[in-house]
């Protein structure tokens, strides 16, 4: 990315922090973990890879994140010889660059690798949320050892399972809770969007990455033409990552309900306030809806063939992060071939109509917030404390 940043320029004998995020979520993970630091130190300077938010932080990033953003196993596979040449630059950044700390985030099939690739320089690592083998591949735990000086997790159960395997993982508090996600106005959203007081709102959520959403955005315009028929003054909202704006709109172009297809994160906020229920991919968009309260339901489709073998590896009971945190299906989940227009229309309509169903959602919601509360600090200022010490510098006085 080019042009200005909002931020004066760091001393140029400041620490380097080479960073990288992979997909919009750590994008937006990263933004907040740089902001945190540059609160404490200044003069830190950022090298690495990102998207808009940790653009706005002051990284120009070495090439699009978008490059990066891809998900499953076939949809992978095209790509690789391209993914191959990013990571070749990387490693060639960071050799060149030789800077105090490399901070990796999410997105772990390409940034443990660059992880391993670049064990040999002696740079201090740090690996921002955790890989989830708890759910799948728990024998990927053994390649672990050796990538890392510290790793940071979102999840309260994660510690503890990684110290089964003589790893160590802090818990620092999971970013939505500093989201705003749950600091929406739904009257501001109507009135803005035109949108009657009485009309329910649907929020539609089929995921950040150029290979989700092309899926499920089909499967939701069907379920639409369902719903119309029993409730037809339905209003359905698709918040999306402006990387793959354009993507949805061609997608949702043919619905038999026009959608408002929304990029900007506070308009997304104000949604969920709006919202009467949401369908929405699994992952951190559960989350999401959960700290702004909105009943929910869970779908998932990928190619069959990544879905035969995800079957056989998943050691969880769940899909949705919601259930696994409550330890119980606290929410609906119609994932691959239960993944069809009448199945979705069914559990949308009973989402809306079923007083008993939107209130046993709402108080395991509650407690879901409780436990993704971290150590005292905000999530992104916890992180930064651990960043700082495995810097082995003190924050500037007045931090």
């Amino acid at each position: 990315m080019t042009g200005s940043s909002s931020h004066p320029p760091p001393s140029p004998s400041g620490p380097l922090i080479w960073i990288v995020a992979g997909e919009a979520s750590g994008d937006v993970l990263g933004g907040r973990l740089m902001a945190a630091l540059r609160h404490m130190r200044p003069d830190l300077r950022f090298a690495g890879i990102g998207g808009e938010h940790m653009h706005a932080q002051g990284l120009h990033s070495l090439f699009p994140l978008r490059d990066l953003a891809v998900m499953g196993l076939l949809e992978v596979l095209p790509r690789l010889r391209h993914l191959s040449r990013r990571l070749d630059q990387a490693v060639r950044n960071i050799t060149r660059l030789r800077p105090d700390l490399v901070i990796t985030i999410d997105s772990p099939g390409f940034t443990l690798r660059l992880l391993r690739r670049i064990a040999p320089l002696s740079i201090p690592r740090l690996h921002y949320v955790a890989p989830q083998v708890w759910a799948w591949r728990e024998h990927r735990v053994k390649e672990f050892p050796g990538l890392w000086e510290r790793m940071l997790c979102l999840l309260p159960f994660e510690p503890e399972f990684f110290a089964r395997h003589g790893l160590e993982a802090r818990f620092v508090g999971h970013p939505v809770i500093q989201s705003g996600a749950d600091q929406g106005s739904g009257a501001a959203f109507r009135v803005r969007h035109g949108i009657a007081d009485g009309a329910p709102v649907l929020v539609l959520m089929p995921g950040s990455r150029r290979s989700e959403a092309p899926r499920l955005l089909p499967v939701y315009g069907r379920m639409l033409a369902h719903l119309q028929r029993s409730m037809p003054g339905i209003v359905p909202v698709v918040p999306v990552a402006p990387v793959i704006a354009d993507i949805v709109r061609r997608g949702v172009a043919k619905w038999p309900v026009k959608p408002l297809v929304i990029t900007d994160v506070n308009d997304k906020h104000d949604a969920f306030a709006a919202a009467d229920a949401a369908l929405t991919k699994s992952g951190t968009s559960t989350l999401e809806l959960a700290m702004a309260d909105v009943p929910m339901a869970v779908t998932y489709r990928v190619n069959p063939v990544t879905a035969t073998m995800a079957r056989r590896l998943i050691r969880v009971p769940y899909v949705a992060m919601v259930n696994l945190l409550s330890g119980h299906r606290l929410v609906p989940e119609l994932l691959q071939e239960y993944c069809t227009p009448e199945r979705l229309a069914a559990t949308v309509e009973r989402l809306l109509r079923d007083e008993t169903s939107r209130r046993l959602q709402r108080a395991g919601f509650a407690h879901i917030r409780a436990s993704l509360r971290g150590p005292g600090q905000d999530p992104a200022t916890a992180a930064a404390l651990e960043v700082m010490d495995l810097l082995a510098v003190r924050p500037a006085a007045g931090a």
